[in-house]
């Protein structure tokens, strides 16, 4: 089944290393969602951006700290809990983001560019309406 295809890890290992290649500042194929995950959903405590990626507390502190340590996040005091922390895109990392949206924009450009217009226009709108859906339901 195709949508099983597609959530192969290996699939989604394969498309993070077409956008992450040559950024460099400790981002790959596993920091690219901690990265990907704080641009969606803004400054979280490592704990929340987790649960948001799929990855235990100790993993997303890891690859935090591989981003902290290349500019593109930053740790800083919870305002809401004296003794958390707040992992947060800094400028540059926001710059990166920008940069690998662009990325996945012209793959999935160069993706469907063969297919029919219609046909291409159908198939985006009925993944977002299936993602909208699924984050709808849960």
């Amino acid at each position: 089944m195709a949508l099983g295809e597609l959530l192969q890890r290996r699939t989604r290992l394969g498309l993070y290393a077409e956008l992450v290649g040559g950024v460099g500042r400790g981002l790959d194929v596993t920091s690219y969602p901690l990265l990907s995950g704080l641009a969606r959903i803004g400054p979280a405590t490592a704990v929340r951006l987790g649960r948001e990626i799929g990855l235990d507390r100790s993993g997303t502190s890891r690859y935090a700290s591989r981003l902290e340590a290349g500019g593109l996040l930053r740790r800083a005091p919870d305002p809401q809990d004296a003794r958390g922390v707040l992992l947060s895109l800094t400028a540059e990392g926001e710059k990166v983001v920008a940069v690998l949206r662009g990325r996945l924009a012209e793959l999935l450009a160069a993706r469907l560019g063969g297919w029919p217009p219609a046909q291409a226009a159908d198939f985006v709108a009925g993944l977002e309406r299936f993602v909208r859906e699924l984050r709808d339901e849960s």
